[in-house]
């Protein structure tokens, strides 16, 4: 194989990651944790887990099941045309899953965090192994566990944009919505039966990891090329592992990517492999992930994908989201200890949220605005998030 220079590193990123065309599609993955009914404080076995799903089929609605590290249950949507068009066939296979394992007193339940249990490491691919090991050694091994076994999100996934100026447009505008959005679908207040003093104790977990590979790209504000600032945070990241010729798979070879091509080694295979184990709140893969949301109570999980697309796909909303965000685009802290009850966030998500239900009719998807505004009644009007309920079980004692 080719053997990588860091132009072709910059020449990869602005093809693949950064390719755009004409916006309009939109896609969700939801993130669940599997619990048994009557007692929720027990891990479920993944391959019982796995065994009920598979035998119910594959979901009619296109979306890939898949399992994270610690048995959560992962449904990825195909991409879609409109809101409704995801909304429709991925709640139909949530629902499909559900049912699958309903015979067995199983659940799917949205938490940012496990709230009950702790992190227990379920996973049989090589390449969770070296990442845990790659936790452990960097000295993350608290926080590296807990984020791969006991973390929960709903992703939404948009188009890069129709150009180059449309897509820095969207780049910007996505890193400025952060803070809102983890503010607003703050789900995560408990861990292990405690509370940590934080609504989002899920994006805690993630300011806690290796910061060269999961703090924003965009940090400071400021305008520049996208594809560049995505290049050098991953030239300057570490490499987390190295799938060798023979098979083998090394976990933490001590060396950034930059390094590792210093030494002529990696090719165009590697580069695509270390990007997947990059973690930024914003990820570009040949479309935006935007990966800061915590997992929310079943029916709320489309609340965010509708906000999110609204916000940055219809062109008054994203307007309005750009002057609502830009001031607090920095408080990722604040959002995550104090959501909504920080006045600053609340202003903003409130203007979010009036901008998005205003262009959910002309998006094609005015089947939601009853959901949408119902969320926003019971949380965001009133200075909250799910995070604010009461919790569903009586917490311990601190020691």
């Amino acid at each position: 194989m080719t053997r990588l220079t860091v132009d072709d590193v910059y020449q990869h990123i602005r093809g693949v990651c950064f390719k755009t065309g004409p916006p309009g599609t939109v896609g969700a993955e939801t993130e669940w944790f599997v619990v048994d009914a009557d007692d929720p404080s027990a891990h479920v076995p993944r391959e019982r887990v796995r065994a009920l799903v598979a035998s119910a089929g594959p979901p009619s609605g296109g979306s890939k099941v898949t399992y994270e590290p610690g048995g959560q249950l992962e449904l990825s949507s195909a991409p879609f045309d409109t809101l409704g068009g995801l909304h429709g066939a991925l709640g139909q296979d949530i629902a499909h899953v559900q049912d699958a394992l309903a015979p067995d007193g199983f659940a799917l339940v949205g938490h940012g965090v496990d709230p009950v249990r702790r992190p227990r490491f379920q996973a049989d691919h090589p390449r969770y192994a070296c990442m845990r090991d790659y936790f452990r050694a960097g000295g993350f091994r608290d926080a590296g566990l807990a984020m791969m076994c006991s973390t929960a999100s709903v992703q939404v996934n948009l188009d890069i944009g129709a150009d180059d100026p449309d897509a820095s447009r969207r780049w910007r505008l996505a890193h400025a919505l952060g803070p809102v959005l983890v503010a607003a679908f703050a789900n995560s207040p408990l861990r292990a039966g405690r509370r940590t003093g934080m609504r989002s104790s899920r994006q805690g977990i993630w300011t806690e990891l290796d910061p060269c590979r999961t703090l924003p790209v965009l940090r400071d504000g400021t305008d520049g090329d996208p594809a560049e600032a995505w290049t050098r945070y991953a030239l300057n990241a570490q490499v987390m592992l190295v799938h060798t010729a023979e098979g083998e798979w090394v976990s933490d070879p001590g060396m950034s990517f930059l390094e590792w091509l210093d030494k002529g080694e990696p090719c165009e295979d590697d580069l695509a492999y270390h990007l997947s184990t990059l973690f930024p709140p914003v990820r570009p893969r040949g479309w935006l992930e935007l990966r800061m949301i915590d997992a929310l109570p079943g029916p709320y999980w489309p609340v965010p994908v509708a906000v999110a697309t609204a916000l940055l796909d219809d062109p008054a909303a994203s307007r309005a989201a750009e002057a609502a965000a830009e001031p607090v685009a920095h408080l990722w802290a604040e959002a995550a200890r104090c959501g909504l009850s920080d006045p600053a966030l609340a202003a903003a998500a409130r203007a979010c949220f009036t901008a998005a239900l205003d262009a959910l009719p002309r998006l094609g998807a005015p089947a939601l605005v009853p959901l949408v505004e119902e969320y926003a009644h019971r949380y965001v009007d009133r200075g909250r998030s799910p995070a604010d309920d009461p919790p569903p079980f009586p917490l311990e004692e601190p020691r």
